[in-house]
């Protein structure tokens, strides 16, 4: 069975955290779900593994304006559905197929599972926003199994 680790980061706004790379060094991929901040993001996290994206509405200027606002990412065998709000939400992902839902915007971190769908917020991994953890998470995939967890980046 194909096993595929994701790494999954979101509300950098700028902040690409030396303890977050080590947490996502050794993903296969890595979904970063908005609020970038800045291309040099995307690109500290490309070195680590390929990068996929979503703007977030902080995410502005010339350098996001090409950036989708979601994307469909294959996950091993699965699909995954990202966007930055999740209330921003159009479709049934469980009737559109889809494993899991991955979001940020809210800086807390979220692990739930409805209908069989995952639905991820892997916090703010960014400048600390009032007491909430600084966080990324992970996915572990095998096969139509997720294992998610969420990692506390120790800043």
């Amino acid at each position: 069975m194909n096993e595929v680790l994701a790494g999954v980061i979101s509300d950098t706004h700028a902040l690409i955290r030396p303890e977050a790379i080590s947490v996502l060094r050794g993903c296969d991929l890595i979904i970063h779900a908005g609020d970038i901040g800045s291309p040099d993001v995307i690109a500290r996290l490309c070195d680590v593994a390929p990068t996929f994206v979503v703007r977030g509405n902080n995410d502005t200027g010339p350098w996001a304006a090409g950036l989708p606002v979601t994307q469909t990412v294959e996950v091993g065998s699965l699909r995954f559905y990202v966007l930055h709000e999740l209330r921003a939400l159009g479709l049934d992902p469980a009737a559109g197929g889809f494993a899991a839902v991955v979001c940020g915007h809210s800086h807390q971190p979220v692990v739930r599972f409805r209908e069989g769908v995952l639905y991820l917020n892997p916090g703010s991994a960014g400048p600390r926003r009032f007491k909430l953890p600084v966080t990324v998470a992970r996915v572990h995939v095998s096969g139509h199994d997720l294992q998610p967890e969420i990692v506390e980046l120790q800043v």
